[in-house]
């Protein structure tokens, strides 16, 4: 894709996440301008050196950064990463005092640098973080949200492909609501080509999907990440991936339908929650498609998936 003139992204967080965020943002030319900040300086001037001395071969982006806030100074996007990493089985929303206490500190000195910026929060637990993120700056909903399911919609869609025998890209399925424990599939509307995923018949010869499948399958996408960190110690790769994809909707203004997480207002009955829903990302953010509609059982399952969400969100006032 083509740069975009002059952009610039801040990624905030130099970990496993945040590195891969930056290195995939540099590879694919998602921004011309990416700064990486951490407060560890020895840890992100290393990231940054490790970057910058592959510049010969990522084209026209360049890399900077440092331990100094200042480094997010004049961003168009700031994609938040930092906070303390999920360990071994442990569930995003545990995550959620320690980190909300970082974003808190860190969010009124990001916006003092970076006023005109789109915040994009990866760390987790994002929805929860959404919103007080939303609360800490009075920005608008559109302006701050959550990478929330893009990355769950990339598995489930890759699953379904390797089944149907079809791409990834014409699979049309969203998992929506929390990035986490009660996130599920809105298999209502999922459809392979124009085709109603259970009507589809595979090219190879295997059977149609059932409905036993594909509730495996959404229990395979959900906990995919707890077997990674499990393997692994984190997810880096597909969210710095999905991330550095987010971050080229908003600079190229794409207006490019993502399930993204931000503070519902009278969506489907549910207010003052961030929940993965599709929406349009474009220069100005994000802004749900109040249009989606749900089976009866989709829609008690999105408020039970806000009901979660409340219950942490009260939990950290």
């Amino acid at each position: 894709m083509s740069l975009i003139e002059n952009s610039k992204l801040t990624v905030v967080g130099a970990g496993a996440v945040g590195s891969s965020v930056a290195y995939a943002a540099l590879i694919r030319g998602s921004a011309r301008h990416v700064a990486l900040y951490d407060i560890a300086a020895e840890k992100v001037e290393a990231e940054v050196l490790d970057l910058a001395h592959g510049a010969q071969f990522t084209g026209s982006s360049d890399i900077s950064g440092g331990a100094d806030i200042s480094v997010a100074a004049g961003s168009h996007v700031v994609v938040i990463t930092a906070g303390a990493k999920q360990n071994p089985g442990q569930t995003r929303t545990e995550l959620a005092g320690v980190n909300a206490g970082i974003l808190r500190r860190m969010l009124p000195q990001l916006l003092e640098v970076a006023p005109n910026a789109v915040y994009v929060i990866v760390t987790n637990p994002c929805d929860v973080l959404t919103v007080i993120g939303q609360e800490v700056t009075g920005l608008p909903p559109e302006r701050i949200f959550a990478s929330g399911t893009v990355l769950d919609t990339s598995r489930l869609r890759w699953k379904l492909a390797q089944r149907a025998g079809v791409s990834t890209s014409s699979v049309h399925a969203y998992i929506v609501g929390e990035h986490g424990d009660t996130e599920f599939p809105h298999w209502s509307r999922a459809t392979i080509g124009t085709v109603p995923i259970l009507d589809w018949q595979p090219p190879d010869g295997q059977p149609a999907f059932t409905t036993e499948e594909l509730d495996a399958i959404a229990v395979d996408v959900r906990d995919a990440a707890y077997k990674v960190i499990q393997g692994k110690g984190a997810t880096n790769y597909a969210i710095g991936l999905s991330s550095a994809r987010i971050v080229e909707a908003i600079l190229g203004d794409q207006h490019v339908v993502m399930p993204v997480s931000t503070v519902l207002s009278d969506f489907q009955g549910v207010d003052g929650v961030a929940l993965s829903v599709p929406s349009v990302v474009s220069s100005a953010g994000a802004r749900p498609i109040l249009e989606t509609s749900f089976s009866a059982d989709e829609l008690a399952l999105f408020h039970r998936s806000a009901d979660a969400l409340r219950t942490v969100a009260t939990s950290l006032r």
